[in-house]
């Protein structure tokens, strides 16, 4: 039948405006004629652009099968109805033309019936092929199946007229430890993932229903027997012509593993921080409200546990007033942590005790807190003030002291005084140092004068500069500070049995 359009039958000009693609072949093996949408199926122009014949077309277009295998000669549907075969729903992918380079090429998917029309002889008279194009849905199919498969979620699913599986992600295969072919075309009553759902009943008859499964906390039975605490839930969709459920899981075995874990730490934490022997307090980072303490805290500081917690530490003004205590303060917040430092901490009575505070960030929930922790040297800073209460009073005059008495006695309140910055001995005059040196050997100043052979006014005018320049104000000190510095070494006294040899 010629393709003019002056030739064109009422038939001809009918089938034209169909929506589905037609092409009719003649019997000699040649492409009689076809309508637009069939043109643009192939994305071509004209029957000439088809091939012409059925060569012609098997040369310019390559059909595959849905498995990708590749349709020979005699399969090619023009082939199929030349023989008079009558077939429907032929779903072949259609790759138009094959001589393009890759990039160029176009891919559609045809789904074919055959239509053979005989004359009152009953010999074919109109051999045509009826294509719809289902690009789009395929199209649609294999992005779906991609994700489906790249979904990390475990999801399986079925289908609803036979409740049978069709489809299986390897999220579920991981989580099941089933192999696929264990899984597809098995029925939902052999492998029942919703046999452990709290809400059984519910999701049975939603699944029936072909409506949606809300979430719910289950238990799945794997491929070894045992079982995993899960989440499943369903949602229907639609597959082909298919209605289908799928169902998708979340694994919970590691979310409980955690909260086991964190329970278990928690209350190990719990323990220890009640039983500490010091005070600790766990206290809120940016508003400085106590959340805590333990029974050493309240022991300590006479506070019980209910009038205190939820207070800010300014409230109850545990660790003084004032730039000193704003200076801790601002020092825990912006850094989160705090060394061992001296506080006065004031008592519910209104005492203070002395204490080393030291402090450190944890995370209590999603609240930053700062972990307290202090020692009580109340005792240690009272001998400490004593001892050195008795040095000074004893050291007014150190001239009947021994070197290593002084040495004792400075070593008791060496406090990294060597490493602190200040003056340093090097600052002084040679005269200055050598002065200094025999007051850090307990000389007085008669016998430092006699020593060095001037008046004693004048070493006690140079005694007076060494004042000034180290900071001191009296001479036990002034010894302390010399003796930390490595002076007032002198030799040992010769025995007596040495000095008779002598003479």
């Amino acid at each position: 039948m010629p393709q003019s359009p002056t030739d064109r039958t009422p038939l001809q000009q009918i089938i034209a405006a169909l929506p589905e693609g037609v092409i009719i072949v003649n019997p000699d093996q040649t492409i009689a004629w076809a309508n637009q949408a069939a043109l643009d199926m192939h994305a071509v122009h004209s029957v000439s652009e088809l091939g012409g014949t059925i060569a012609g077309y098997q040369a310019r277009f390559e059909l595959r099968y849905r498995d990708r295998q590749l349709l020979s000669a005699d399969e090619y549907p023009m082939h199929r109805v030349l023989a008079g075969e009558t077939f429907t729903d032929l779903v072949v992918e259609v790759i138009r033309p094959a001589n393009q380079p890759a990039n160029q090429q176009r891919h559609g998917v045809h789904r074919i019936r055959s239509l053979v029309l005989t004359d009152p002889r009953q010999r074919p008279d109109c051999l045509a092929l009826i294509i719809d194009d289902e690009t789009a849905q395929f199209d649609a199919e294999d992005r779906f199946e991609r994700a489906f498969q790249a979904n990390p979620a475990p999801a399986i699913i079925a289908r609803l007229s036979d409740m049978r599986y069709v489809k299986v992600n390897q999220g579920f295969l991981e989580l099941t430890g089933y192999p696929q072919d264990a899984l597809i075309g098995r029925s939902v009553h052999e492998i029942d993932v919703l046999e452990g759902a709290l809400r059984r009943e519910l999701a049975i008859e939603r699944l029936h229903a072909g409506s949606t499964i809300p979430q719910m906390e289950g238990h799945l039975r794997v491929a070894n027997g045992a079982s995993k605490m899960v989440i499943v839930a369903g949602q229907p969709l639609q597959i082909g012509d298919e209605a289908c459920m799928l169902f998708t899981f979340a694994d919970l075995h590691p979310r409980k593993q955690a909260e086991d874990a964190l329970r278990q730490s928690e209350h190990r934490f719990s323990v220890a921080f009640r039983m500490a022997p010091g005070p600790m307090a766990i206290i809120a980072r940016d508003s400085m409200r106590l959340l805590d303490v333990n029974d050493a805290f309240t022991a300590a500081t006479g506070w019980r546990r209910e009038e205190i917690l939820g207070r800010g530490e300014a409230e109850l003004r545990l660790w003084g007033s004032g730039a000193a205590r704003d200076e801790l303060v601002g020092l825990i917040q912006q850094t989160g942590h705090l060394r061992p430092t001296d506080i006065s901490c004031r008592m519910k009575d209104g005492r203070t005790a002395d204490f080393l505070l030291s402090a450190e960030t944890v995370a209590i929930g999603a609240e930053h807190c700062v972990l307290t922790v202090m020692l009580d040297i109340t005792e240690r800073k009272q001998t400490e003030a004593e001892l050195l209460a008795a040095i000074e009073a004893v050291m007014q005059d150190t001239s009947w002291f021994g070197q290593k008495i002084v040495e004792k006695l400075a070593s008791l309140t060496r406090h990294g005084a060597a490493d602190s910055p200040g003056p340093k001995v090097s600052d002084l005059t040679p005269r200055a140092r050598e002065v200094l040196g025999l007051v850090a050997q307990g000389l007085s100043d008669d016998l430092i004068a006699a020593r060095i052979g001037i008046s004693r006014n004048t070493v006690r005018n140079h005694v007076s500069a060494i004042y000034r320049a180290l900071g001191v104000q009296k001479r036990s000190a002034l010894v302390v500070w010399a003796r930390e510095r490595g002076l007032g070494a002198q030799e040992k006294p010769k025995s007596k049995q040495s000095r008779t040899r002598a003479r």
